[in-house]
C-alpha cells in the first residue's frame, strides 16, 4: 500500500490513498485555518473507530439491532510529559442487547488493527530521494 502526502497550501497536509483523500490541517492557534482534522486527532479516531467497525460487524454478523450501540473514547496523558497514557474505551450496549454476547463484544473490540499495531510498533525508515530533474540541473 502507498499513500501520497501533499501540501495544497498554509497548514494544510493531505493523503492521498487510491480514490481516497484524506484532509488535515492546523488548529488556529497552530498557524492552521481548522478546515480539517489535525493528523494527530485523526490518530486518535483511528483507535476508536477501529474499535468501532469490529463491535459493527460483530454486531452485524449476528443480525444484532445496533440502534442505540455506540463507543465512547477518552485519553488519559502523563501530566509531565503530556504523553498519551492510556485510551479508555466503552462499549455502550443498547439495553435489548443480548447477554451472552457482551464478553465478545468486548473482546471484538480489543481486535482493532489499530491498536495492534500500536502494541506491536513497525519501524519506521525515512528517507530522502530528489526528483530527476532538481538532480539533472545541479
Amino acid at each position: 500500500m502507498e499513500m501520497e502526502i501533499t501540501f495544497p497550501g498554509g497548514k494544510r497536509v493531505d493523503a492521498s490513498a487510491g480514490p481516497l483523500l484524506i484532509r488535515t490541517d492546523q488548529s488556529v492557534q497552530a498557524g492552521g485555518t481548522a478546515s480539517a482534522p489535525e493528523p494527530y486527532m485523526l490518530f486518535l479516531a483511528s483507535m476508536g473507530t477501529c474499535a468501532g467497525i469490529y463491535v459493527l460487524g460483530f454486531c452485524q454478523s449476528r443480525g444484532i439491532n445496533t440502534e442505540g450501540l455506540r463507543l465512547t473514547q477518552k485519553m488519559e496523558w502523563n501530566p509531565v510529559s503530556h504523553k498519551l497514557e492510556t485510551v479508555r474505551l466503552t462499549v455502550h450496549l443498547p439495553a435489548e442487547f443480548p447477554e451472552k454476547y457482551r464478553e465478545a463484544v468486548i473482546r471484538a473490540a480489543d481486535q482493532c488493527a489499530v491498536k495492534r499495531a500500536i502494541q506491536d510498533p513497525p519501524e519506521f525508515a525515512i528517507e530522502v530521494e530528489e526528483e530527476k530533474e532538481k538532480a539533472l540541473s545541479s
